[in-house]
């Protein structure tokens, strides 16, 4: 054994060696960023953005939780949701609603909005160079993307920005508070931000959503906020490593001393008692047959023939006779219940017959004792 652990040793050590040694040679991967994630300095993240808002002095911060969570209370408050990964479902979009409805406003950036917040929208072919908009002030902006859908708008809706092929951005009353959708999420991105006027058009939609009025919240529940850190990425790459040596030393450890859990034998009395067919057969018989008093005396001479090899008290000795050695012996057994059994088991072995209660009760009875000797 001492050999074969000298021989494992230095083959966990090379092993634990070249790992380490693999994790600092080899070069870094680049982290990779999905689109439109705050966080992401990427082409397609809008880190841009939130460092200029956070450089301007805004207050803004990232929302990874539900929105059941948003705080309701306030007003003013700026949320912005751009590019979503999937389409929220009924109650999340309720909880939206009910978060502009107390006097916040929701700013969604999204290619193609619809069905969303029951947004409409058409698909157009959009050519022409330049691409000019205007804003309902009359001002024209230049834009170097221009998106393929176009928003419809409906009673009470007003129009922010729109070219010829019609609205691209617009607001919408809620509440107390506004809905801002706009068709170009293209224009927030890192790579675009600073292309023609597309930082102009972003800060026209943060404005008419009330930018200088409160909090800007940078929705990113809907990038998978919640769930977007795994097991790795919590822990250090050392303490990982750490913690796969000290799994793989426990295993050979246990290995190499032969560790077993659990039983490998059993008992022979419980293979004696409960494994034979013959003895399950015979008790069967007993039961069908309503043999319920022959059933009990072989119990209760079972019990006798215990107490003989255990204790030394005689068979032939009467029920009643026993209550004086079984007094001193049975510890687990309070006098009144002794002596209960002793005259009961009496009388009822003196019985011509017995009913199946009777037999279940007394069953009960012997099979304690017999188990308050066997265990003794």
């Amino acid at each position: 054994m001492k050999a074969t652990i000298k021989t494992w040793i230095p083959l966990v050590g090379l092993i634990g060696l070249f790992i380490v040694a693999g994790m600092f040679l080899s070069p870094d991967k680049l982290k990779e960023y999905p689109a439109y994630v705050s966080d992401s300095p990427s082409p397609s993240g809008v880190k841009a953005l939130y460092t200029y808002l956070e450089n301007e002095g805004d207050s803004v911060r990232r929302w990874t939780l539900s929105p059941d969570r948003l705080p309701k209370k306030g007003s003013g408050q700026l949320l912005v949701i751009i590019e979503p990964f999937s389409m929220p479902g009924q109650k999340d979009l309720n909880e939206y609603k009910d978060f502009m409805k107390q006097g916040n406003t929701v700013l969604l950036l999204k290619e193609n909005p619809k069905g969303m917040f029951d947004v409409k929208t058409s698909r157009v072919e959009a050519e022409g160079s330049p691409a000019v908009l205007h804003d309902r002030d009359g001002h024209t902006y230049e834009t170097a993307i221009l998106p393929d859908f176009r928003l419809e708008t409906g009673e009470g809706d007003t129009v922010l920005l729109k070219d010829i092929e019609g609205a691209i951005a617009y607001s919408s009353p809620i509440g107390k508070g506004q809905l801002i959708v706009s068709t170009a999420p293209q224009w927030v991105t890192n790579e675009n931000l600073l292309e023609k006027d597309h930082l102009p058009l972003v800060l026209l939609l943060l404005e008419k959503g009330g930018v200088e009025k409160g909090i800007i919240l940078i929705d990113e529940y809907l990038h998978g906020g919640e769930s977007r850190e795994t097991f790795v990425s919590l822990y250090p790459q050392w303490l990982l490593l750490l913690l796969l040596q000290l799994a793989i030393a426990a295993l050979l450890g246990l290995w190499m001393r032969g560790k077993r859990f659990g039983g490998i034998l059993v008992p022979r009395e419980e293979m004696v008692r409960f494994s034979d067919e013959r003895i399950q057969a015979l008790s069967a018989w007993y039961v069908k047959g309503k043999q319920y008093k022959a059933s009990l005396e072989i119990q209760s001479d079972y019990v006798r023939v215990l107490f003989q090899e255990r204790w030394g008290i005689p068979t032939g000795k009467d029920w009643t006779e026993l209550k004086e050695p079984l007094g001193r012996r049975m510890n687990g057994v309070s006098e009144k219940e002794l002596r209960s059994f002793l005259s009961g088991i009496k009388s009822v072995l003196g019985k011509e017959r017995i009913n199946k209660q009777e037999y279940i009760w007394w069953s009960k009875k012997i099979d304690r004792f017999r188990k308050e000797v066997e265990d003794r």
